[in-house]
């Protein structure tokens, strides 16, 4: 993300450093659940979709370094490869890969095609400086995504306002992780500080960005060091990682110089002679350099253009979080946790083998996802960056019914064939090594976490869960034939 020879539409100070470091920020891959989303999405198109990302990734980060340039090597084909992909995954993955990180990655990769030289393979190209345009575009990114997230959190729950929804964040977010059960703890005053400090990042900081070098770069410190600590509270998969990106455009090569090594012949010290070489002198045009600021400038005029009803949409009392107004999705509105859930329930899914559902001695044995919240002895997990993103799905299903949520429906029948595809996504099925379950039943319970010291705490209890009631009712594979046959959708087979 770096300008080479600080000369290029009147930035003084060269970045070309940081176009080195965002290609191994960014995520190399995705993983979709398409087997619970409609049924066009198949699970051959999205294992080669997933394939084609990771080679394109794979061909980006190992490509040598060391080539001389060569007109005929396009680098920028690499990343684009890497975008399109992903492009696909949330128009046809349904409930799965609907939610905000895909549109803010497939933003960010966007991007990212620009921070490439077009025409050259080298390290360290002389004549395609990273534009202004391209980084200005990094930061209107990172300013939008705080502070959509700061303003749908004023205009949210009424917690916010209050200061109060730390009191229930951390018991209550999607994935909990083993410091957020502690954090839950924290003293009343401490839960109002975080508030604050949340309100100061999200709605102050990012107007830092307009004030000059120095407080762009203060700006970038404090909103990395804000990802961090969602890091450590949270398991929100790659999406804060993710935001740490558009941050490094906040960074100049003179903040970033002292990452990289400054022996003699080293990336650093080769900047340095060329910076000296050409102080005071003005760059030959070049044709390549002509198109290349062309396009930069075409660049600048589609995020503008595209951005009119972004910043309608932060303007507004009526604002919308995690949406995109053109089919392209690289200019999105963005935002988290608008409202908070003041009590966590979940959805605990239960097989059994008896042949009567409704006989007193069925033994009814719970299933075991990987990273939610299931038997209540299991410590809570620590995932991030990786996002398994069935457990969300079912954190999601919780507020609601199954009505709602039909996909677990799906899922029911799957498991009661078998299926080794959807029980792969899982951590244990009490029926492993037996026959699949006769009945399947969705019970729904309220959780809170255990109180540290406390009675339930001594019996290695994380978690105090109390049952609600029937999310769904037993079902058979029999009974479920006629949602698939509606659907167009074939029964599963038992195995």
């Amino acid at each position: 993300m770096c300008r080479l020879l600080g000369a290029f539409l009147g930035d003084s100070r060269p970045r070309v450093l940081l176009q080195k470091v965002v290609p191994w920020v960014l995520p190399q891959g995705s993983h979709p659940v398409q087997w619970a989303g409609p049924k066009s999405v198949s699970s051959d198109w999205a294992s080669a979709v997933c394939i084609t990302g990771r080679r394109a990734a794979a061909m980006k980060v190992n490509i040598p370094q060391e080539l001389p340039p060569s007109p005929q090597a396009e680098r920028t084909r690499l990343p684009t490869a890497v975008l399109c992909p992903w492009k696909a995954q949330p128009s046809r993955g349904g409930n799965n890969t609907g939610g905000g990180w895909e549109s803010q990655l497939l933003e960010t990769g966007f991007l990212g095609i620009f921070l490439c030289p077009l025409w050259t393979l080298s390290r360290l190209p002389r004549h395609t400086p990273t534009s202004r345009i391209v980084l200005w575009g990094f930061r209107w990114l990172i300013f939008r995504i705080m502070l959509g997230a700061g303003l749908i959190k004023i205009r949210g729950d009424r917690c916010w306002r209050d200061l109060t929804c730390m009191d229930f964040h951390y018991e209550t977010q999607p994935v909990p992780n083993p410091m957020a059960y502690y954090l839950h703890r924290s003293p009343w005053w401490f839960h109002r500080f975080e508030t604050l400090s949340n309100h100061f990042i999200e709605l102050l900081v990012p107007f830092f960005l307009f004030l000059g070098r120095r407080a762009c770069m203060v700006h970038g410190v404090l909103q990395i060091l804000f990802q961090a600590v969602l890091i450590v509270s949270g398991n929100l998969s790659f999406l804060n990682w993710l935001t740490m990106v558009p941050s490094l455009a906040c960074f100049d090569d003179a903040a970033l110089g002292f990452l990289f090594p400054s022996s003699p012949g080293s990336l650093k010290d080769r900047v340095l002679r060329m910076q000296r070489e050409t102080r005071g002198t003005q760059p030959e045009p070049r044709f390549g350099s002509v198109v290349r600021r062309a396009a930069n400038v075409s660049l600048g005029v589609l995020l503008a253009w595209l951005s009119v009803p972004v910043v309608l949409n932060l303007l507004s009392s009526r604002q919308v979080m995690n949406t995109s107004f053109n089919p392209l999705r690289i200019v999105n509105t963005y935002g988290a946790f608008g409202s908070i859930t003041k009590e966590r329930t979940e959805v605990v899914l239960q097989g059994t083998a008896s042949p009567n559902a409704s006989a007193p001695d069925a033994v009814w044995e719970d299933y075991e996802f990987k990273c939610k919240p299931g038997d209540p002895s299991r410590r809570p997990c620590l995932i991030s960056p990786y996002h398994y993103r069935l457990d969300w799905l079912m954190w999601f299903a919780a507020f609601q019914t199954y009505e709602h949520n039909e996909w677990i429906l799906r899922l029911a029948g799957k498991l009661l064939a078998g299926d080794t595809e959807a029980l792969s996504l899982l951590a244990h099925s009490p029926f492993e090594g037996r026959p699949p379950p006769r009945w399947v039943r969705g019970e729904h319970y309220r959780y809170k976490f255990s109180r540290p010291g406390g009675s339930h705490a001594s019996q290695g209890k994380w978690w105090v869960r109390k049952r609600i009631g029937v999310y769904f009712p037993p079902l058979s594979l029999e009974e479920l034939r006629a949602y698939f046959r509606d659907r167009g959708e074939p029964l599963p087979e038992p195995l």
